[in-house]
């Protein structure tokens, strides 16, 4: 990739942050989480940043130190606000940056989540995504009480997320773009010739159509995985725009960029663009002595070392544009960081690594699109339905 590609950037907002002791430190908001003024806050600051777009994390059970269960913790942050409805409350006071929530796919419905995405589309103006989550653990399941999952193996999950996607961009696609006539005069709000049934049918879903939501302002919202082993990252090389990575040095950045590329290849997907970002969590400094001192400290409260699915960066914000170009150079398309603590780690994102990569030439300096495709360099694509009657 030439060095003199800008890179995208976005990043993961979770609580108070990804360290779970960050809830404590003096900056933080804790009384404020459960807010719709502090979403507000975060998501304008990125977009002050000219960030990409935000992802909002979301589960469908309580945050727990172990992966698989639930613990009994009182000295971190419990309970979430649901992300979607987070970002709805958020696109009205936004204009440019996109906004990406998380969903849990075994436990809802494709039609519920493209009926809720379409609409966050239309709010926003044409800045919405989802990222999509594969998870289905015992506590989860106990909540609903609806289906069962065999042990802790997830790899179906993944081939039935698959399927999800199929639905949700079936049902996007399912108005055509000019199926809206309102026309006073003649009485005829929609042409229903140009609404199309789905007619999906596979193992986990028979979904008829159409949607109830007219094709949005995107067409297609972006979909969004988070990849660490074959199996997800088969699926973000079969379904999605977005595949989220988690490297920790050179040569995973390598290997699982070829690993991406010949999935999606083998998908028959070459020609179509799917942007690998890296994730990092971060926390940044104008010194690097201070952000490793803060990181201890934080440490410290929690009772023990913080451990990731993705590298833990502690340093200042040019030492960050360093290793974030020199992965852009193996491929990376951008990078989704994930805060440490917020607001601090928020601010020295937008305040000082994103002056930084101007300095170097690396970044965007104002916004250059409306959508979260057009930020992306992806073009709104046709509807499925239009072209198939056309070559029909």
């Amino acid at each position: 990739m030439p060095e003199s590609t800008p890179l995208h950037l976005a990043v993961a907002l979770d609580g108070a942050g990804w360290h779970p002791a960050a809830w404590r430190e003096p900056a933080a908001e804790p009384a404020a989480l459960f807010t719709a003024g502090y979403w507000t806050d975060l998501v304008r600051e990125a977009e002050r940043g000219l960030l990409d777009f935000v992802t909002i994390e979301d589960s469908l059970a309580m945050q727990s130190t172990h992966r698989d269960r639930p613990d009994d913790r009182t000295d971190q942050v419990r309970g979430r606000l649901d992300a979607v409805l987070v970002a709805a409350r958020v696109a009205p006071v936004t204009r440019h940056v996109g906004l990406v929530p998380s969903v849990v796919v075994p436990h809802t419905e494709p039609f519920h989540t493209s009926k809720a995405i379409a609409s966050l589309d239309y709010v926003s103006g044409g800045r919405a995504g989802v990222r999509l989550s594969a998870a289905a653990w015992p506590h989860e399941t106990r909540h609903f009480g609806r289906r069962e999952f065999a042990g802790g193996d997830q790899s179906a999950r993944f081939v039935e997320t698959a399927d999800y996607v199929e639905v949700m961009r079936r049902l996007w696609d399912s108005w055509e773009d000019d199926a809206e006539i309102r026309d006073v005069a003649t009485g005829r709000f929609v042409d229903t010739e140009k609404l199309h049934y789905i007619d999906f049918e596979g193992e986990w879903f028979n979904v008829k159509g159409p949607s109830i939501t007219p094709r949005s302002p995107q067409g297609q919202p972006l979909v969004a995985v988070l990849a660490h082993v074959a199996g997800p990252i088969r699926l973000a090389a079969r379904s999605a725009d977005i595949v989220f990575v988690t490297p920790h040095d050179e040569q995973q950045v390598s290997a699982l960029h070829d690993q991406v590329r010949t999935e999606q290849a083998g998908a028959d997907r070459a020609d179509e663009p799917l942007h690998m970002f890296g994730d990092l969590v971060v926390f940044l400094d104008a010194d690097a002595k201070t952000a490793a001192a803060r990181l201890a400290r934080l440490d410290e409260r929690a009772g023990e070392q913080y451990r990731s699915d993705a590298r833990i960066f502690a340093g200042t914000p040019s030492q960050l544009a360093d290793l974030l170009l020199e992965w852009q150079r193996l491929g990376l398309a951008g990078f989704r960081l994930r805060p440490g603590a917020l607001p601090h780690d928020l601010h020295a994102i937008t305040q000082a690594l994103v002056p930084e990569l101007h300095r170097r030439i690396a970044f965007r300096e104002h916004y250059a699109a409306d959508t979260l495709r057009g930020l992306l360099g992806m073009s709104r694509p046709a509807n499925r339905y239009t072209e198939a009657g056309r070559h029909g």
